[in-house]
């Protein structure tokens, strides 16, 4: 489970002019987040660019300290204890980075040795998630060349290997085809049920339609604040909208009319 509190982050100006002076207000990028996410379902973090959501998920996986507010993964605080709070995560980034002159069987196998598994435990694991996620025929490809698809299922490989207990994901489905973001979907939805684990899955999205396929609970997040919290017929309630667009754009944007 993942519990975020009150979360926020601000970044200095820029440095500009040949004395590289700051000339403007620092760059509040998270004011004040905060959610559940519980096992067994998927959380989404709905919001417009810009609204805070990568921030969020980067200060989540250890990457950003935040200036207030408070982490905690399954009892852990990721401040306090940032290795032992990553080791109960996996997490695809909006960059993917993988090695591209390593094969996606290296990609994910080195990663597996990075989290303390073993060699042979890490190529197991490899195995069977390249089952799971329909890309044996691409293991022993270098990732050089590959597609996004190709390369978010190497990426959802390697965040899997160690069987972490929570799943923190980017925008996963940017720039993937239909085909692609159908087979995300599948294996999202089975990651979540007890047969997959359970999962505790975090993911940011701006898609309407991903939340309303997928999420159990979603959170609103406009401007660096949580805004509303629910699952999508809940928030839809609230609003007293029939679609979930307009009741989005009603949450995020309450001083704009829904066209």
């Amino acid at each position: 489970m993942i519990v975020i509190s009150a979360l926020a982050k601000q970044f200095a100006a820029p440095r500009v002019g040949w004395r590289l002076r700051r000339t403007q207000e620092p760059v509040r990028a998270v004011s004040e987040v905060s959610f559940d996410a519980p096992n067994g379902q998927i959380t989404g973090l709905l919001g417009p660019n810009g609204a805070g959501k990568t921030t969020t998920l980067r200060m989540l996986a250890g990457l950003i300290t935040p200036d207030a507010g408070q982490m905690v993964v399954d009892g852990i605080d990721v401040v306090r204890h940032p290795r032992e709070a990553q080791a109960r995560m996996g997490v695809l980034s909006d960059s993917r980075g993988l090695y591209p002159r390593l094969t996606a069987r290296e990609n994910i196998v080195y990663y597996g040795a990075l989290q303390g598994m073993a060699t042979e435990a890490a190529a197991e694991r490899a195995e069977g998630l390249a089952r799971m996620l329909d890309m044996t025929a691409l293991l022993d490809r270098r990732t050089e060349g590959f597609s996004q698809g190709e390369r978010m299922k190497t990426a959802l490989a390697r965040a899997l290997v160690h069987d972490p207990a929570n799943i923190v994901l980017d925008e996963p489905t940017n720039g993937l085809d239909v085909l692609a973001t159908r087979a995300l979907r599948d294996t999202l939805r089975f990651l979540r049920t007890p047969e997959g684990g359970a999962k505790c899955i975090v993911f940011s999205t701006h898609i309407m339609q991903e939340v309303e396929r997928l999420c159990d609970n979603v959170v609103v997040v406009s401007h660096g604040r949580t805004v509303a919290n629910g699952s999508v017929s809940q928030l839809l309630q609230q609003t007293g909208q029939s679609d979930f667009e307009q009741a989005f754009v009603q949450l995020a944007f309450p001083g704009e009319v829904a066209a």
